[in-house]
């Protein structure tokens, strides 16, 4: 019985995923319903009812807290505490269709603290099935405390891709299923706030930098790609297609990645070739990743333009994908602030990147990424030319200049502006959170 209350954590964590990422008709859905029912129905033939849950953030049933299964079923703990689900009880009875419209409501159901969960589950015939919940506290957290829990749940979203990245660099198998939950959970959670993360998270971890500039990567390519109409299994397939673009650089000796002078001629080329060894890498994964990520890894360094490498005998423009990815990669990579290199201000990021349109970028794209995140992104700590400093709210599409913001300091000009209404006030400059912006962080 033990093996199998083990297994079930496992079928409930797939079924969990799988409702997070398809419709309730979707065969994909019905199939790992139909493994966790079938469990949990031979289960229930020998026992009235069938109750886990989590202790401290560990899976339990019964006397038993599974202490071994913590780290694979990190994402299942993740989603109950999330949920504020302190235990679930599976009753004899239980029927296949009831166990599917629980999941779509723990899954799909927004805000399910302002629902009547009792009034909910009878009319959609959920019988056997019985959710334990810890009381909601009032929220009375400040600013500090948010910004501490984005910071954590940041953390753990770069400890699952750390992990991604690292099965597919030790040739292991991967769990597509789990891999394109946690991508979902990172747009879900990130998209759009990109600017936020770069004033939240500081990473001094040599070995983490790489990690962090993909998962940015990622974030920033799955919020563009959104912005431009594509689906949301699309989004997802471009977001996964970023996270391992640069899987080949990262099989390449630390040494070489991390040397600070300038490369020699031969390890310069051994640089180069990492798209080659990425495209290898991500071939040997083309049936559980399939073609997209294989394509941009190979075509992330053509340019728009066709300049750039690998030299192919037939040139042709790089897929969409492969150009989302190549702009987000260069933006992310200039906004990133490293000890290592120069800190480029938002506006200086903005005129570097429009000099290589038509060369480097597609045009129309890169009007079109600048539209959206605009010359100041929204969560940029900024000085007026009043000399009041305030923090970007909204991107003006029809002026990207000129932001609605929020101001911060001096506190008799608090409130909220749109500077294309108020002509007298221009950006001057954005402040360096990791410095004088600092003491403004916890007014935003």
């Amino acid at each position: 019985m033990l093996n199998k209350v083990k297994t079930s954590f496992f079928y409930l964590m797939n079924a969990v995923q799988a409702g997070k990422l398809y419709s309730e008709d979707h065969p994909k859905y019905n199939e790992f319903i139909q493994r966790l029912y079938a469990l949990l129905d031979e289960i229930l033939r020998s026992r009235k009812e069938l109750v886990i849950g989590i202790v401290d953030s560990e899976l339990a049933w019964e006397d038993h807290i599974f202490f071994e299964l913590s780290h694979k079923l990190r994402g299942l703990i993740i989603f109950f505490e999330e949920s504020k689900i302190q235990r679930i009880v599976f009753q004899q009875g239980l029927r296949n269709d009831e166990l599917s419209s629980f999941i779509a409501f723990l899954t799909r159901t927004k805000r399910q603290d302002q629902i009547d969960e009792k009034e909910y589950f009878s009319l959609h015939g959920i019988q056997n099935i019985r959710a334990g919940r810890i009381k909601r506290m009032i929220e009375t957290e400040g600013a500090g405390d948010r910004s501490l829990e984005m910071a954590k749940q940041y953390d753990i979203s770069l400890d699952a891709v750390s992990n991604s990245l690292n099965t597919v660099l030790n040739e292991e198998e991967i769990d597509y299923l789990d891999l394109r939950f946690n991508i979902l959970n990172v747009m879900e959670n990130f998209v759009g706030r990109h600017q936020e993360l770069l004033n939240l998270v500081s990473v001094k971890q040599k070995d983490l930098i790489t990690f962090v500039h993909l998962l940015n990567v990622s974030l920033l390519s799955m919020y563009f790609a959104s912005i431009l109409g594509f689906s949301k299994d699309d989004v997802l397939d471009i977001g996964i297609a970023a996270l391992y673009h640069d899987i080949g650089k990262l099989s390449i000796s630390q040494k070489i990645l991390q040397k600070k002078s300038k490369l020699a001629d031969s390890e310069f080329a051994r640089m180069k070739d990492h798209t080659l060894l990425g495209t290898k890498i991500l071939y040997h994964y083309k049936k559980s990743l399939g073609t997209l990520p294989i394509v941009v890894a190979f075509e992330h360094h053509l340019r728009y333009d066709l300049q750039g490498y690998p030299k192919v005998a037939y040139p042709q423009k790089p897929h969409i994908a492969s150009l989302i990815v190549s702009m987000c990669d260069v933006y992310d990579a200039l906004a990133q602030r490293r000890t290592y290199k120069k800190d480029f201000p938002p506006n200086e990021i903005y005129e570097l990147m429009i000099k290589e349109s038509g060369k480097l970028f597609d045009p129309q794209l890169l009007e079109r990424f600048f539209q959206a995140i605009g010359v100041w992104p929204v969560g940029t700590l900024i000085n007026l030319s009043d000399k009041s400093v305030a923090v970007v709210r909204e991107v003006n599409e029809g002026d990207i200049f000129n932001p609605i913001v929020d101001v911060l300091s001096p506190k008799k000009k608090k409130g909220r502006l749109d500077l294309t209404k108020n002509k007298e006030l221009n950006v001057t400059s954005a402040l360096n959170p990791l410095g004088k912006g600092k003491k403004y962080l916890d007014m935003i």
